[in-house]
């Protein structure tokens, strides 16, 4: 009797192994945020061909799965992949490349790392980013008279932190054929007493770009995995990147293609004639990692060097509304075009006049068109009658980090009244039913941490300022992890392969160190992605 009750235990157990589907990943005893429809939590979940094939608590789920590759996860939160909506990926790679002018605290200390990198790494056309008028004592832009004594010989550019401006010696200028007669549309080139003072804002700064010698392919490369290796450390498993040329779009899917780059690209095309006329032609590139759908185009500057454009003049600047980049005209018949194609129109609006442009364009191209996701990327500064156009399914891609940044001078160059509508990222959720969350690095830092707090808390890491920056738009932790995911899945038209932890998408999710959703908020700053997994594969 003992060995026929034996016997027919080993069956039993046979059988319920054999009844067992098995997979190639269980996560267990986790505390997992899926950010499906409820916001539910679970506790375990099962992965077959990188994507989620069940997710719910432990018990259940190992009662149906089975797994030679299983992880404990110690009962620590889990959250989807994290997706920065808006930034930019291969600058940020580049950026590694050239010399690192981020947290300078004077123009001093920028010719001091100038100076060193030169020494370290000689190069015939130098080149920095990172330096912040904004963060120095004297907080005016700099001029080239001492670039020019350190470097006559060799043309040097200095981009300034947004990405609206550089700063050029005299040689670079040569180069570049700008003197003190030459004038360009959508910008400024900057001059004092009747002179040149090596500052370029927005348009005229293409001249310059025009004379600095190309990456190379390797450097190319280089740059890319430099970048995600960047991303992974965070928990960024998928980038939006705002603005990209057609060559860098085929690395990158070469990249991806052959398992050199695992990281997914949401590729905002360049608003060029060349990208425009092949990509609006040959229609929406999708593969697994690779999104090709949208045209990145600029209505106007930076608010840090007085380049959006406003309605009324400058607070800080008499006389002085900034510029729209794109003129009105060539934006109403872009997004004519990009409507009439499948595509997706992504514009950049600082200013409250440039916001307007933009949204009134958008309101007269898609009538009559549903569900395009079009994006106001940054509405950074909108008037109180203008925020009912984000009403219209028209998504705001925002970046919290900014509004922490920027509080310092903000006020100075908006004004009392002004600034209450700016950085208004709650007024924005209530008008659009959504945000698109990012950061827009290399301008801000890389990490997604970092947003999160400044999204919740609206303060910078020193605790500025005390209550919080116009806390009225803070974001609460929920739709900020939704902004972070689902919510900016959506904005690039993949809400359903990515962006929740749910049956059917992609395995992509993170392991972090503390639960983002429960630790004092002055702790999130310090939080950390343990692990990473694209596809069901550890990525970090």
């Amino acid at each position: 009797m003992k060995k026929l009750l034996f016997c027919a235990f080993l069956t039993f157990m046979l059988l319920a192994c054999q009844s067992k589907e098995k997979v190639d990943l269980i996560v267990y005893n986790a505390n997992i945020y899926t950010v499906d429809k409820d916001f539910s939590k679970g506790s375990c979940f099962a992965v077959k061909d990188g994507k989620f094939v069940a997710v719910g608590e432990t018990e259940a789920i190992t009662a149906d799965f089975t797994s030679e590759n299983q992880i404990d996860a110690e009962g620590k939160t889990i959250v989807p992949g994290l997706i920065d909506a808006h930034c930019h990926f291969y600058g940020l790679g580049l950026n590694q490349q050239v010399v690192d002018l981020v947290g300078t605290e004077s123009f001093d200390e920028v010719l001091r790392r100038v100076v060193e990198f030169q020494k370290k790494q000689p190069s015939n056309f130098i080149q920095g980013r990172g330096w912040d008028q904004n963060d120095w004592k004297t907080k005016l832009f700099p001029t080239k008279e001492r670039l020019d004594v350190f470097f006559p010989d060799t043309p040097v550019a200095l981009e300034r932190i947004d990405g609206h401006a550089y700063l050029v010696n005299q040689k670079a200028l040569d180069l570049a054929g700008i003197d003190i007669n030459t004038e360009v549309q959508g910008g400024e080139i900057v001059k004092q007493d009747g002179k040149l003072t090596g500052i370029l804002v927005d348009n005229p700064m293409g001249m310059v770009d025009a004379v600095i010698p190309k990456p190379d392919r390797p450097t190319q490369i280089r740059a890319l995995k430099d970048a995600e290796q960047l991303c992974f450390q965070y928990g960024l498993t998928t980038v939006n990147d705002a603005g990209l040329n057609r060559l860098t779009i085929e690395l990158i899917d070469s990249l991806q293609q052959s398992g050199d780059l695992s990281i997914r690209v949401y590729a905002m095309v360049s608003n060029t004639k060349d990208n425009l006329d092949y990509y609006l032609d040959k229609g929406i590139v999708k593969t697994n990692k690779l999104n090709v759908r949208s045209v990145k185009v600029y209505g106007d500057g930076a608010l840090g060097s007085r380049g959006a454009a406003l309605k009324e003049p400058y607070s800080d600047k008499e006389g002085h509304f900034g510029a729209m980049v794109t003129s009105v005209n060539n934006i109403e018949a872009l997004a004519e075009r990009i409507a009439a194609s499948d595509y997706q129109m992504n514009t950049h609006a600082i200013g409250d006049s440039a916001n307007v442009v933009v949204l009134r364009a958008y309101e007269n191209a898609l009538q009559g068109k549903k569900d395009r996701r079009w994006k106001i990327e940054h509405a950074q500064v909108v008037s109180e009658h203008d925020f009912d156009y984000f009403e219209n399914g028209i998504i705001p891609s925002i970046q919290p980090t900014h509004a922490t940044s920027d509080m310092y001078w903000a006020g100075d160059r908006l004004g009392p009244e002004r600034v209450k509508g700016a950085y208004a990222y709650k007024k924005l959720l209530e008008k659009a039913g959504m945000v698109a969350l990012g950061t827009d690095f290399p301008v801000e830092r890389v990490s997604p941490f970092l947003t999160f707090y400044a999204a919740v808390a609206r303060q910078d890491l020193g605790k500025y300022p005390e209550g919080g920056f116009q806390m009225q738009d803070a974001l609460s932790r929920e739709e900020t992890l939704k902004g972070m995911t689902i919510w900016a899945a959506y904005s690039n038209f993949e809400e359903n392969e990515k962006g929740s932890i749910e049956e059917g998408k992609f395995a992509d999710f993170i392991i972090l160190n503390n639960d983002i959703m429960t630790i004092p908020v002055d702790d999130i700053p310090n939080l950390k992605a343990e692990r990473v997994f694209v596809n069901g594969e550890e990525v970090k």
